[in-house]
């Protein structure tokens, strides 16, 4: 079943995982952990605990699995813009180091 979930690291489709996501699912591709901050619909890093839900409990690593009760997978939590700004800053840093 077509969900349109994209992994927030690298883009890659999470269509062949079944929901809800468990605490523990990977990225196919990149594998990062899923059930984290930076893939929730809720996740707002311009608010205090970086949550739009105020009764949840603050979780320090928004890349880290976690195990809060209010989270719900977004379908918006790749940026590609995010993407290509990070890549451009490594191909800095290596030029920069001659990698």
């Amino acid at each position: 079943m077509a969900h349109d979930l994209r992994c927030y690291r690298c883009g890659t489709s999470l269509d062949a995982l079944t929901l809800p996501l468990a605490r523990l699912d990977e990225c196919p591709q990149c594998r990062v952990h899923l059930h984290v901050c930076r893939m929730c619909e809720r996740f707002a890093p311009r608010k205090p605990k970086g949550c739009s839900e105020e009764d949840a409990i603050e979780v320090r690593d928004k890349k880290g699995a976690n195990f809060c009760d209010y989270f719900k997978p977004s379908a918006r939590a790749y940026d590609s813009a995010e993407q290509t700004a990070e890549q451009a800053a490594r191909s800095q840093l290596d030029s920069l180091f001659k990698k």
